[in-house]
């Protein structure tokens, strides 16, 4: 069961810092040749970013509820072979 620790740590994988400097370096490639001005694709890189925070979040609490369970299943599996002793 703690086999999943290290995707644990995914939510984590990106710094702010990596986001924030790849979503500069897209303004700046989609901002000469873009019909949608610059300032609408920095709102939806931003929406973007949260979305991903979001999911990322979600992610762990779902990988963290598998844990648990594989877990509690170890340990019913246990109790279950003394039981049959």
């Amino acid at each position: 069961s703690t086999a999943n620790t290290p995707e644990d740590d995914a939510p984590n994988r990106y710094s702010r810092t990596e986001r924030t400097s790849y979503s500069r370096y897209s303004r700046d490639a989609n901002s000469s040749g873009s019909s949608l001005p610059s300032n609408a694709l920095e709102k939806r890189i931003e929406e973007l970013e949260r979305e991903l925070a979001k999911e990322r979040q979600e992610n762990a609490r779902l990988m963290k509820m598998a844990q648990d369970k594989e877990e509690l299943i170890g340990k019913l599996k246990e109790e279950i072979d003394l039981l049959n002793r």
